[in-house]
């Protein structure tokens, strides 16, 4: 497939505004020129994720995560760059040509991640394959199709059968094999347990087997269900995948990829607690359905909810556990996202959402779930019923305090004034009694995050950590370094070179000049190169040129501030810091190449004298990154 000319790549980019594609996965508000939201790679509990439409790129303050449309869409959906032009394209309406349209599958930037992903693809294929055709799975079919699931729903979500045939085949390994996998790779993916003699065994023998699935749809992790006379109380009823490069339990919502098309139309997403009740809501029409992996609900996972909606509905049991999870999912979501309004749906005790739409169909369920919600306070309000005698005095004494503590957090005196009148018909109690006694309650105290106040620099109170010198795209946030005096040198010697013509001849006329550290000269000649043949500086079009790394880097250039009045004498100063240091770092390579070359014909005299110059070179260099420039 021919390459994408990059006028046309232009044209795209130009096309859509940034925060619009952003926006469908990221919840941005306005601040300043630009928008802000929480990150969405990284636990972000301040937002520090900025948006600047007139530039077209993206920056992280606390992660320092960098770069454009693009790259947005290459780094959260795993899309390969001719992907993501084609996605910006068909979101801008605009007619790519069709010889670059239908590109494979998304490849991610990282050919390890890239692997992991094939082979749970190919893993996926194969479990589906033994479920639905041959007598290996029949059992399996027959438990799936007794539960209530159609074959449209087991294709839907590629549901499948990892059959236990002995210790002597395993059917994944070997199929992996064959299909050439690499052996560290197989080790790595996951779905294999490694015996002490190093050899492969399948993780998963006899489980109807669920796919587990990112925001983009593809395979990232399993979750194995034992059935049958299998199960037993020494056999976990769930084996789930272990964590991986690819797969990050605390983040991973299960069926977020469909459910948040669903959520679109109808604003809000519906947590279950079962992938079977997902599934099983799925078919009867509630197709907003995720759930959490196995029984624990993450912040990291709230705060994924809050980027996609506005509003979070809690349908788990109507039993005593299931209510429990209710409360505890309840405190989760106010203490992580206290702006996600939420919603309680109580099933009737005894049955989960997959039991409800086998006994009463999907129109009855549909119904259910769209008239039987709840408040979180007429949600506790109940709850705190549990176990208590209201004909008691003493219960009924303990329960108005206890709800008392519940109204007094509602915000609004109108809604408290409700709920208080209906304590007061349900018990023959006096309302102005009651409202005398919430007022002599101390208030809860709220504590709302600063702001951000983003103006295209750096948000007002917010000190951001140091930039590192490397970022590693994963589902982790990078680990930082403090920025040293030769990298903040380095990054306002760019910024003015970016927006200064002058800086730039004058940079450019300096034939020996070179950055010491390596990423920043390799930033500088991509920056030159596209000062070739454009007079105008884009920052999101010189990203389409730079891998991950450097689009990082280039996002930390672009939000340093710079002083336009002292401009000389900052350059000045600059190159004089960089100056002194480009020496050093070449007496430093020099050094430890001679001391490899000792090491080599084993001169010990040498090789004692090189190390202690090359550490007192170190001890130079140390000291000066830790210097500040004035």
């Amino acid at each position: 497939m021919p390459k994408i000319p990059e006028e046309l790549i232009n044209r795209i980019r130009s096309a859509v505004n940034i925060a619009d594609v952003i926006g469908q996965d990221v919840q941005l508000q306005k601040q300043g020129k630009n928008l802000v939201g929480h990150c969405p790679f990284h636990q972000d509990n301040t937002p520090s994720f900025s948006v600047n439409p007139e530039k077209q790129f993206f920056y992280c303050f606390s992660c320092h995560r960098s770069g454009n449309v693009f790259s947005f869409l290459q780094q959260y959906h795993h899309l390969s760059f001719p992907e993501a032009v084609e996605e910006v394209a068909k979101f801008a309406n605009f007619q790519l040509p069709q010889e670059y349209q239908g590109h494979p599958q998304a490849t991610p930037a990282n050919p390890e991640q890239a692997q992991l992903l094939k082979i749970h693809a190919e893993a996926t294929k194969l479990y589906h394959h033994v479920l639905v055709n041959t007598p290996a799975g029949k059992l399996a079919l027959q438990y799936l199709t007794q539960r209530g699931m159609t074959v449209d729903l087991i294709n839907q979500f590629e549901l499948g059968y990892a059959p236990d045939l002995g210790a002597d085949k395993q059917i994944l390994h070997e199929y992996a094999q064959k299909a050439g996998f690499d052996y560290q790779l197989l080790r790595k993916s996951g779905l294999f347990v490694e015996r002490h003699d190093g050899q492969l065994r399948d993780r998963f023998h006899g489980r109807v087997m669920y796919p587990i699935k990112d925001s983009h749809g593809q395979v990232i992790a399993f979750s194995g269900r034992i059935f049958g006379k299998k199960a037993s109380a020494n056999t976990p009823k769930y084996l789930n995948s272990p964590e991986t490069d690819i797969f990050n339990k605390r983040r991973t919502l299960f069926n977020l990829n469909l459910a948040r098309e669903a959520a679109r139309e109808v604003g809000h997403l519906t947590l279950f607690e079962g992938f079977m009740d997902v599934i099983s809501a799925y078919g009867a029409g509630v197709k907003t359905g995720i759930a959490s992996m196995g029984t624990s609900f993450t912040s990291e996972q709230v705060q994924i909810i809050a980027r996609q909606v506005k509003q979070l509905n809690i349908a788990y049991d109507g039993d005593e556990a299931g209510q429990a999870a209710i409360d505890r999912a309840l405190k989760l979501v106010e203490d992580t996202a206290p702006n996600l309004n939420l919603r309680v749906v109580q099933l009737p005790a005894g049955l989960d959402p997959d039991e409800y739409v086998q006994k009463y169909g999907a129109i009855k369920f549909q119904d259910y779930m769209e008239h039987r919600e709840e408040t979180p306070v007429d949600f506790r309000l109940s709850y705190l019923r549990n176990g208590l005698n209201l004909k008691k005095q003493s219960d009924l004494i303990a329960y108005l305090k206890a709800a008392l503590q519940v109204i007094r957090v509602i915000p609004d005196p109108l809604g408290q004034s409700v709920y208080l009148k209906k304590l007061a018909t349900e018990f023959g109690l006096d309302q102005g009694s009651l409202e005398r006694q919430l007022a002599e309650l101390p208030q809860p105290q709220v504590v709302t995050p600063p702001p951000i106040e983003d103006n295209g620099e750096i948000p007002h109170g917010f000190d951001p950590p140091p930039a590192p010198e490397k970022v590693i795209i994963s589902n982790q946030p990078p680990v930082t370094q403090p920025l040293s005096k030769t990298d903040r040198a380095a990054q306002i010697l760019l910024k003015y070179y970016c927006s200064d013509q002058d800086i730039r001849y004058q940079l450019d006329a300096r034939l020996e000049f070179r950055f010491p550290q390596a990423s920043y000269q390799h930033l500088y000649e991509v920056i030159k190169d596209y000062f070739s043949d454009q007079e105008k500086f884009d920052v999101a079009a010189v990203m389409d040129r730079l891998e991950p790394a450097a689009q990082t880097l280039l996002g930390q250039v672009e939000k340093q501030l710079v002083n336009e009045e002292e401009k000389q004498q900052v350059v000045k100063d600059c190159l004089f810091v960089l100056d002194q240091e480009f020496p050093l770092a070449q007496k430093i390579e020099e050094t430890q190449a001679a001391i490899n070359e000792a090491s080599m014909i084993g001169d010990t005299d040498q090789l004692v004298r090189l190390t202690t110059e090359l550490v007192q070179l170190y001890q130079r260099q140390q000291s000066m990154k830790t210097e500040e420039i004035n």
